[in-house]
């Protein structure tokens, strides 16, 4: 059995190409292309923001890897505008040698490690994973076993949003309400898109 925490990556992506494009996607409106110089696509966004003409911010897209445990995963798959790949307890042999033969759960970020809640939790999971094997050695499939799995196996997945809805996604995710391993994943990874893209996503870390 093993325990990580939570992590995320994004895709390589030019900033700057995908503002321009941006750009000139929403110059249309305004048939203002000619205003289009060297520099001016950063200026011309935060416009669009400050207007709240964020559809534009639909014709860009930006692709992150998760790792999160399946209770967020079913949280962020609840974002509808967007395309998912994940990786599947139906085909995935946890008891293969690519697997480590064993189980991968996320720590809970809300439990101290030398806590009596967390060492309940961890003797849970510990449980799950004995159970979940012996089910595969029993000769059960792995989409069979899956049925002994908890909220907090590890998953991984591809997540392809456009900007406009990344935005809708940090404005719910990373904001206080939001489930605390949903915000442990959420508000870092706002903080990696601002830095990429302050024109888009710098606002979202005042609200």
């Amino acid at each position: 059995m093993k325990i990580i925490p939570p992590s995320f990556a994004l895709e390589p992506i030019d900033g700057q190409a995908l503002l321009r494009r941006v750009e000139a996607a929403g110059r249309v409106c305004y048939k203002s292309e000619a205003r289009v110089t060297d520099d001016s696509a950063g200026r011309f966004v935060r416009m669009l923001l400050k207007s709240g003409h964020e559809s534009v911010l639909e014709h860009e897209k930006i692709t992150a890897r998760i790792i999160c445990d399946r209770g967020v995963s079913h949280e962020i798959v609840r974002h509808r505008i967007a395309s998912y790949s994940q990786e599947s307890t139906r085909y995935c042999n946890y008891g293969a040698e690519k697997f480590g033969g064993g189980l991968t759960f996320i720590r809970p970020c809300f439990w101290d490690e030398g806590s009596e809640m967390f060492a309940l939790w961890a003797a849970q999971m510990a449980k799950a994973e004995e159970c979940y094997l012996a089910l595969l050695a029993a000769g059960a499939t792995p989409e069979e076993a899956r049925a002994v799995l908890p909220n907090s196996l590890k998953t991984e997945l591809v997540m392809t949003m456009d900007l406009r809805e990344w935005r809708h996604f940090f404005r719910l995710r990373a904001a206080a309400p939001a489930h605390p391993q949903m915000r442990e994943l959420a508000v870092p990874m706002l903080r990696a898109f601002a830095a990429l893209l302050p024109e888009v996503f710098g606002d979202l870390l005042c609200e």
